[in-house]
């Protein structure tokens, strides 16, 4: 194994921490997701080091109001907003068709978490289509605008929770066996996690690099399906008190080293936690990456797979 990477920061430290000396003037950044949770401060972040910024989100109402917020916080005006259903292969093909010019970071930041069962029109698991196939086919159609930008950064953003389950091959979108929405999640998790080590090794010599990420537990709206009882099990699980929750700006600290410090550059195909590299194969509550996640040969098979959905 490749050494371990670890920085000065941790899980207390916050993106504007981490982001502090950075100068992204003239690098342009697209966040999924960018209208609530930690999407709203992993934009405000890269707005405030001098990136334009488009947050790409479904309710294009909280996207121009984030925008105005982001704006005035950061002084920045360079914030736009686009937008993307990740469950909509069309809304997804006409973001990356009306892209135009260079692409530096892409963090693939929204999705959906422990969802009831709920279906795409051709039949997927929907947190499947979100979490993985959506952001796949954003990355794959905005592939020409990274290789343009030379060293561009694509964040995955995965979860612990990917420890509950790999990617079941056999039955993806759960046709065949009970359908369990955790284990749907943690499946969708995993598959973040492989396609950031498989784009970085077919990608390198277009100088992208694409690592994956858990921000920690954070409550936001991404929970919405989660009970209240839910998430105190999951902090019993997590070590009770001591499982804090960070707050928005703690949880994309992790995101932003991973999209723009130069500790992480030419760096692709790892797992981050805590703003550091997660131990492979040690696994906690909420650290640790599984083995299975980083498999090269998983992520090789995911890929074709994950294209062969996508052409229907």
């Amino acid at each position: 194994m490749t050494d371990r990477i670890t920085t000065p920061f941790n899980a207390e430290s916050t993106a504007a921490e981490v982001i502090a000396g950075i100068d992204l003037a003239g690098r342009r950044a697209i966040v999924t997701g960018g209208a609530s949770g930690i999407g709203v401060e992993t934009a405000r972040a890269l707005a405030g080091a001098g990136a334009e910024v488009t947050l790409a989100v479904r309710n294009l109402e909280a996207g121009e109001r984030t925008a105005a917020d982001i704006i005035h916080s950061t002084g920045n005006k360079q914030v736009l907003v686009a937008p993307l259903d990740l469950a909509d292969q069309s809304s997804v093909a006409a973001l990356a068709a009306g892209w135009d010019g260079p692409l530096h970071i892409l963090v693939n930041n929204a999705g959906i978490m422990a969802a009831p069962l709920m279906r795409t029109p051709q039949g997927w698991e929907m947190q499947f289509a979100t979490n993985h196939l959506g952001h796949f086919a954003l990355a794959t159609g905005l592939h020409r605008a990274l290789a343009a930008a030379g060293g561009a950064r694509i964040v995955s953003v995965s979860s612990s929770a990917h420890h509950r389950s790999p990617v079941v091959f056999e039955d993806i979108h759960f046709e065949h066996r009970p359908y369990e929405p955790w284990s749907a999640y943690g499946q969708s998790k995993t598959a973040s996690v492989l396609f950031a080590v498989e784009a970085s090794r077919r990608w390198a010599g277009d100088g992208i690099t694409a690592n994956a990420l858990m921000p920690g537990g954070i409550r936001t709206n991404l929970q919405r399906y989660v009970t209240d009882e839910d998430l105190d099990r999951l902090r019993a699980a997590a070590g009770g008190a001591a499982a804090k929750w960070k707050t928005p700006e703690q949880g994309a600290a992790t995101s932003i080293l991973v999209a723009a410090s130069p500790l992480l550059d030419g760096v692709g195909g790892r797992y981050f936690e805590d703003c550091n590299e997660a131990e492979v194969g040690q696994l906690s509550a909420r650290t640790g990456v599984a083995e299975y996640a980083l498999d090269p040969e998983a992520a090789a098979r995911l890929w074709p797979v994950s294209v062969e959905m996508l052409a229907g």
